[in-house]
Formats: C-alpha cells, sequence, structure tokens
C-alpha cells in the first residue's frame, strides 16, 4: 500500500513535491507553488527486479524509461540514470497502481491512475 512520506526533499525550480511510495512504487507528483495544480508525476514501478519510470507531464507528453540503478560490479556504484526502455503495459501497471493506492490520497490517486489508462 502506497503511503506518503512526509517532508520529502523540494527543489524550488520544481515546484512542490509530493512522495508517496511501497515496495513496488514511488510517486512523485509536482505541483505549482498554488500546491494544487498537478504539473506533473513520475511513477517508478517493479523497484526489485526491473525498474521503469512513467512521467507525465501537463503539456500532455509522456515519456517511459528503465532506471539504470548504477550499479557496477567491483566497482563503485554510479547514481541511478533513466535509459530507453520497452513498451508500457498500462492496463497491468493501473491496476496494480489502483490497489496499492487505495489508502492514499484519493484525488491523487484517481488523478494518477487516469492518465495511466490515457496512456498512448
Amino acid at each position: 500500500m502506497l503511503r506518503e512520506i512526509n517532508n520529502p526533499k523540494q527543489y524550488p525550480e520544481e515546484g512542490f513535491r509530493r512522495w508517496f511510495t511501497d515496495d513496488y512504487f514511488d510517486l512523485i507528483v509536482w505541483y505549482k507553488d498554488d500546491r494544487q495544480t498537478v504539473t506533473g508525476f513520475q511513477l517508478t514501478y517493479d523497484k526489485e527486479r526491473n525498474e521503469r519510470a512513467l512521467t507525465w507531464k501537463s503539456s500532455g507528453n509522456y515519456t517511459h524509461m528503465g532506471v539504470d540503478d548504477g550499479e557496477i560490479y567491483g566497482g563503485y556504484k554510479m547514481s541511478p540514470v533513466l535509459v530507453s526502455d520497452g513498451l508500457f503495459n498500462k492496463n497491468s501497471i493501473a491496476q496494480k497502481f489502483k490497489k496499492a493506492a487505495s489508502s492514499m490520497d484519493q484525488e491523487v490517486a484517481s488523478f494518477v491512475y487516469q492518465r495511466l489508462l490515457a496512456y498512448m
């Protein structure tokens, strides 16, 4: 079940952000300074096996990327980076998200769920 992280680090150039997490998902939602208008979100999923990230911006643009965790065997760990990835299985991820989001802020959950289903 997704739970909200209290007081996540804020980056003024990004606007206000909220962060929700569980074992499978991380969801970061960005807002305008009014803290009411969503300007975008990033949903990372399958964190333990093959992490990927779907990003939506208020312009209507989506990106779907893999997450390279920066793990180098026998060397120093690098910072995670986003890399090109394959298809986004929107129906499967949307259903998993809906179940995981049942106890979080329902306005945010519904907003993200609708955008997941709208992915083309």
